[in-house]
């Protein structure tokens, strides 16, 4: 069995929608391992005691953790409704938070 480092591992960015409908961005290289961290109460402090949770969005970014970052700090840059957006059409990224 073959493993990647973590040098070779795809980033991704993902939004997670509370039941107050508050949406928190973050970047993982494993989206299920993390929003599982998320809904068990060990993930971010600020999802803590807000279950249940939904994983909404996810976008594979590349195998490097400074573009995920970069990535991740534009989208939060972006209003509620340009994130609402995002999430409903996948293909607005490349308009919101251009290369």
């Amino acid at each position: 069995m073959t493993t990647l480092s973590n040098k070779e591992k795809s980033w991704w960015v993902y939004f997670v929608r509370t039941p107050q409908n508050s949406l928190y961005c973050g970047i993982t290289t494993d989206v299920e391992r993390r929003f599982g961290q998320h809904c068990s109460g060990t993930g971010a402090k600020a999802l803590r005691g807000k279950m249940p949770l939904e994983l909404v969005w996810s976008h594979q970014v590349g195998d490097k953790k400074g573009d995920a970052l970069r990535l991740e700090y534009r989208i939060k840059r972006l209003s509620k409704i340009q994130k609402e957006k995002l999430i409903q059409q996948p293909s607005l990224l490349s308009v919101y938070v251009p290369n």
